[in-house]
């Protein structure tokens, strides 16, 4: 429960449904994806499903009450609930936040398996030594999957958003501790070194083309050198797609199974439900961002135990829970203008979506 309160730091009914264009599917079984141009986007009516249509309203007056400017409800591909408000609308764009930590690590695997870099290899193998203010020795120790685990050993409490060297300090040998910080963006500059491409190039080839992301979405740098996504809300539901169905879409596989299958476990022995840059729901126990207590139990407990997660700040969401073949998308202002010291909006959120289902 107390995962809310931290996460707000992190550099973290179906009448709404509005596709332009729209079928229903006669084999609902099958995974669908939509294509990769144009606004057609299959849907799928509450009804068939056997879903508690008397569940919609309450959840999407949550939604309003939360801020929330989109949401998306995908099952085997199909829409079964989109929603807009506040004037957003399928066309408005924004921030992805700390939840498109994902498609770094979705990109990083994608160049390992075209062998242009090891997650295994140190960090320096590709931005050369200094990139850090540790010890030439201390330096060695970080490879690029302490980065995607958040076990680098720099200190996240001093400067942490900041990534230039003089901010990159150590606090802990790599491996030993996991902290929630932005040193998970060199990871961007290692793609850009190994694969001689700038990164737009790169994520724009390799990711956002083949599973028709919208083009109108666009990486934004910001002062202290990160890189933030923006995109219109479909894109986002089209990555969750794609993760749902580990790294494929419509057979051609983007993201190599076994890279995605290690991208969504416990990635260390520190933090369970934690993996590459996902958070994964279910384990034993998981560490928070700014802290290193660990919390027994489930990071969402409404939610399923399967259901590994993408979190940015003010609450952008992209949960996929592969038993219901579901995904579920959020965007918008932070669910609580007022950051309490607790607050439980995912878990409430999953409480209202759990009362849709038979």
């Amino acid at each position: 429960m107390k995962l809310f309160y931290f996460l707000s730091f992190c550099l973290l009914g179906f009448s709404g449904c509005s596709s332009d264009e729209t079928t229903t599917p006669t084999v609902t079984e099958k995974m669908y994806y939509p294509p990769l141009t144009g606004t057609t986007w299959e849907t799928q009516s509450m009804t068939s499903l056997g879903w508690n249509q008397n569940a919609v309203q309450p959840l999407k007056d949550y939604l309003i009450q939360k801020n929330t400017k989109s949401f998306i409800i995908l099952v085997n591909g199909r829409i079964v609930m989109e929603e807009y408000f506040n004037g957003h609308d399928a066309n408005s764009v924004w921030y992805w936040a700390s939840a498109g930590k994902t498609l770094t690590a979705t990109l990083t695997g994608i160049a390992q398996q075209e062998g242009k870099l090891n997650i295994n290899h140190k960090v320096s193998t590709y931005l050369g030594t200094g990139w850090t203010s540790e010890t030439a020795a201390k330096e060695d120790l970080i490879t690029c999957k302490h980065l995607l685990s958040m076990s680098s050993g720099l200190d996240d409490e001093y400067n942490a958003d900041l990534v230039d060297p003089a901010n990159l300090i150590y606090k802990a040998d790599a491996g030993t501790r996991w902290a929630y910080d932005n040193v998970y963006v060199k990871l961007q500059d290692v793609v850009t070194e190994a694969t001689g491409q700038t990164w737009n190039t790169y994520f724009n080839t390799k990711l956002r083309d083949k599973i028709g992301m919208s083009t109108n979405g666009f990486w934004v740098n910001t002062n202290d050198g990160l890189r933030i996504y923006w995109s219109n809300t479909r894109s986002m539901a089209r990555f969750g797609l794609l993760a749902l169905n580990k790294g494929k879409w419509n057979g051609e596989q983007i993201l190599n199974e076994t890279f995605f299958n290690e991208a969504t476990s416990t990635s260390q022995n520190i933090n369970l439900g934690y993996g590459y840059l996902w958070w994964l729901n279910g384990k034993a126990s998981y560490h928070l961002p700014g802290s290193q207590l660990q919390f027994n139990g489930s990071i969402i407990p409404s939610g399923p135990n399967d259901m590994f997660m993408a979190l940015g700040k003010n609450d952008q969401k992209i949960y996929v829970v592969p038993s219901k073949k579901m995904v579920v998308i959020r965007m918008g202002d932070a669910a609580d203008k007022v950051n309490l010291a607790l607050s439980d909006f995912d878990d409430v959120l999953w409480q209202k979506i759990n009362a849709l289902f038979p």
